[in-house]
């Protein structure tokens, strides 16, 4: 994800990625508090292995989806892809920590994905849209994040930040539309639903510092 462009390239880059940011922050319904950035300044260690987690269980809910809706082959095609390319994220965090010296461990997880998922419904289709609805919510508060920090961080890190953005706000996308696609039309009122829910765990005092955590 980490690369180099010649002048033109990264020009096109940073608009698409500019264009991608305020998709993501016109989505959202609210920025990232202050205090939490610098809790994740203070905290580059823990942020980097909650990373790490992050994009692994972004994989898993990709092929989770795969293996229980196996007859729908657009769901199939995009969660294959996202799968991948989470993987690769969660590599390249790997690598980024061995080189710091951070090791990889357990974490206990967020209030954050839990606290969507306990409105997620019990019965298809209802399940599958919010399933699908808190994923785009969730990748979209990753890119919001992302962004967020990469100002204050090293050269090396802001870089990779910045390279996950793009890739970040097309599963945020892809998302959105196979929800829709599941519903049989627009689901704006459920997104709004649950994006209230996640201002209040994105705004509320949290008890201990995550990637998805509130100020702490």
């Amino acid at each position: 994800m980490i690369a180099l462009y010649s002048a033109p390239a990264n020009h096109h880059c940073n608009d698409a990625m500019n264009n991608a940011l305020e998709e993501i922050h016109d989505f959202l319904p609210c920025r990232t508090p202050p205090r939490w950035i610098d809790n994740a300044l203070a905290n580059q260690d823990l942020m980097l292995i909650d990373h790490a987690h992050c994009e692994k269980k972004a994989a898993s809910t990709a092929l989770s989806l795969m293996y229980r809706y196996v007859d729908n082959t657009d769901l199939l095609n995009r969660m294959s892809r996202l799968a991948r390319e989470e993987l690769r994220h969660f590599e390249q965090v790997l690598a980024i920590m061995k080189k710091r010296g951070v090791r990889y461990d357990h974490l206990t997880p967020a209030r954050y994905a839990a606290g969507l998922r306990k409105e997620v419904r019990a019965q298809d289709p209802g399940r599958l849209v919010d399933v699908l609805i808190v994923g785009a919510i969730i990748e979209a508060r990753s890119c919001e994040r992302f962004a967020a920090l990469a100002p204050h961080l090293d050269g090396r890190l802001a870089d990779f930040y910045n390279g996950l953005l793009k890739s970040e706000a097309r599963h945020y996308r892809d998302y959105l539309v196979l929800a829709a696609q599941a519903a049989g039309g627009p689901v704006d009122d459920r997104v709004t639903d649950f994006l209230e829910i996640e201002k209040q765990l994105i705004e509320s005092p949290d008890t201990e510092f995550r990637f998805h955590s509130g100020p702490v």
